[in-house]
């Protein structure tokens, strides 16, 4: 998950509003956002598509009587852009609100359409998806690191059981391979133990 642009930096703000005069209000809001490019796209036809093809940094949506169906494929949306979604809905319920969360909406405003309001909510929507985007970074990382350190550990243990050693002269055979052959330990150990998987 790429990071947002901040608040104050240059953006392309995609507004998603069929009604006109709403989506008039949005754009008002936006005007205070400096450096904003807003574009308005009247309809949710081809949606995904269209906000492939504009690339936005943030996305506004505004829905007067959402159906479950349409707040889905909005909620889909949000799971596949990847940006910062501020979604406008004139009313929800609690399962609407938790599924809303559930696809990372940013920010999920009931009945809250005024443009001196609108500024504010794009930047906090921007610094939610920044944070959570770290977190899922941070979160990949450990993972990473966990499953590298078992790998490790597996192709320590192939080497005692081949060769008689300690762990820790197992461990310096890897590194001592890693650094002759200008190759991270882990990628030493996975080839160790795709071998030994070969050969049963």
């Amino acid at each position: 998950m790429t990071p947002a642009p901040s608040p104050g930096e240059s953006l392309t703000i995609a507004v998603v509003d069929p009604s006109r005069a709403r989506a008039a209000i949005l754009e008002e809001g936006l005007r205070a956002v400096e450096g904003a490019r807003v574009v308005v796209i009247p309809d949710t036809a081809d949606l995904l598509d269209r906000l492939s093809a504009l690339s936005p940094d943030v996305v506004v949506i505004h829905l007067e009587s959402p159906s479950r169906d349409l707040l889905e494929q909005m909620f889909g949306v949000s799971r596949l852009v990847e940006r910062p979604v501020a979604m406008f809905v004139d009313r929800s319920d609690a399962p609407m609100m938790q599924a809303a969360v559930d696809a990372g909406i940013s920010a999920y405003i009931v009945d809250g359409l005024r443009a001196e309001r609108i500024k504010p909510i794009i930047e906090i929507a921007i610094l939610r998806f920044n944070a959570f985007a770290r977190l899922q970074r941070e979160l990949t990382e450990a993972k990473s690191e966990l499953a590298d350190r078992k790998l490790i550990e597996r192709a320590k243990g192939i080497l005692m059981s081949a060769k008689g050693l300690t762990e820790d002269e197992a461990y310096k055979q890897l590194r001592r391979k890693a650094m002759n052959e200008k190759r991270k330990i882990v990628d030493i150990a996975r080839a160790i133990v795709t071998a030994a998987d070969l050969l049963g």
